[in-house]
């Protein structure tokens, strides 16, 4: 797969125009010179298999017609230490070392840029000194991955700035560990690798302990996936994803395996007396997640919306109840999208993400998006006085130049 022409890109890319021209405008503006190289990564929505990513489970993500783009030009200054680079979105400029950093310098968004660059400087590849302007489309803090997006555009610009080019796998990889040592964040493999390898009108089966992934085609003409974000953040993602991970690993042990791919649901069952409540129900969670995951894709494969939308229902709950990562408003989302139900349109819903606020995913057929949006919004906002935010998406296509270097 080509990541670096435009020729790929999906027809509806209205909206990733229109952001790349606004970041144009803006570099120029901002550096008095045309950028020689403009980059797009896009965000991505998973549609089954949450928290087992770091679990040698499987995901079902896809990238979405959200990108982050980066306009950028070599500076003037050969020889200064440091790119500059302007966010529209925040209004902020910051400086980005460009030496091998052992760990983040800097405090704030900068720091994602700085883990790439460094990832970059660590095998070898100097970047040069550049000015850069970013912008996005990609809603913050809703688990859609803005920041992996942020991290494999900074990496495909930088591909270009120094006339590098790694292995899709490979930059995948280097963005994850930026964000591991610079972030603080132990994500698993699935957001870099949406945005890498995103492909149009595809899903991405991705087995995480291999770290290979299968294309599931999107056979669905009149069927979109409904972005919901609650609008909502409780503020414990950070604490309490590393103590879901802890749990995991401590019911592992327990159950005397080294990976959950050779646990059943059978084990998990005999095992009962030994783990804790808590073991246990995490444990069972990652079990049959990996398998309804599994199952998800034949079903998408096959094109059996009603085995989806039952595989989508039943993987919340699982989040809910057993892995608690769920909230009320989450609840309440995907309760009201069951309710409306597939005479209304509506296929499946779940929480997506890490939980705890953030957005739902929702298979909805296009005829129906406006009147299932509506109800959405007003009944929700009627439950909790938030106002969501909805949007659709087709899969999209993934990290790719939209102006290569000259």
């Amino acid at each position: 797969m080509n990541h670096s022409t435009s020729a790929s890109l999906p027809t509806s890319s209205n909206l990733l125009t229109e952001l790349r021209d606004r970041v144009d405008r803006e570099f120029q503006a901002k550096f008095s010179r045309p950028a020689t190289v403009i980059a797009a990564a896009p965000g991505r929505v998973n549609l089954i298999g949450e928290h087992i990513d770091y679990n040698d489970g499987f995901v079902l993500p896809m990238a979405i017609e959200r990108y982050v783009v980066i306009a950028a030009a070599p500076a003037a200054d050969a020889s200064r230490p440091t790119a500059t680079v302007y966010s529209t979105n925040l209004q902020e400029t910051t400086q980005i070392p460009l030496g091998n950093s052992q760990a983040a310098t800097l405090g704030n968004w900068g720091r994602y840029l700085e883990g790439v660059v460094a990832g970059f400087a660590e095998q070898g590849i100097q970047v040069p000194p550049f000015d850069a302007v970013i912008g996005s489309n990609v809603p913050h803090g809703g688990g859609l991955s803005s920041s992996a997006a942020l991290e494999v555009a900074t990496a495909t610009l930088v591909e270009s700035l120094t006339d590098h080019t790694l292995e899709p796998l490979q930059k995948a990889l280097l963005c994850q560990q930026a964000e591991h040592r610079f972030a603080g964040v132990p994500c698993g493999i699935m957001d870099q690798f949406s945005s890498v390898f995103g492909q149009a009108d595809h899903l991405m089966l991705i087995d995480c302990r291999s770290q290979q992934y299968d294309t599931v085609p999107f056979d669905a003409d009149g069927i979109s996936v409904l972005i919901t974000n609650s609008n909502v953040k409780h503020e414990l993602s950070g604490g309490e994803y590393a103590a879901r991970r802890n749990e995991c690993d401590q019911a592992l042990r327990k159950l005397n395996q080294n990976t959950w791919r050779n646990v059943s649901l059978e084990d998990v069952q005999n095992a009962s007396s030994s783990l804790s409540d808590i073991e246990l129900r995490r444990a069972r969670h990652v079990v049959t997640e990996i398998a309804r995951t599994i199952q998800a894709a034949e079903a998408f494969r096959d094109s059996d919306w009603d085995a989806v939308g039952q595989l989508m229902y039943a993987s919340h709950e699982s989040l809910r109840d057993d892995f608690e990562v769920s909230c009320r408003e989450l609840d309440q989302l995907v309760e009201i999208a069951s309710e409306l139900g597939t005479e209304s349109g509506v296929l499946g819903s779940r929480m997506t993400g890490g939980g705890f606020g953030g957005c739902t995913v929702s298979l909805v057929r296009d005829h129906a998006l406006p009147e299932v949006i509506q109800s959405l919004t007003s009944r929700y906002q009627s439950a909790t006085g938030v106002t969501p935010s909805c949007f659709s998406s087709r899969p999209a296509l993934g990290a790719h130049l939209i102006q290569p270097h000259a």
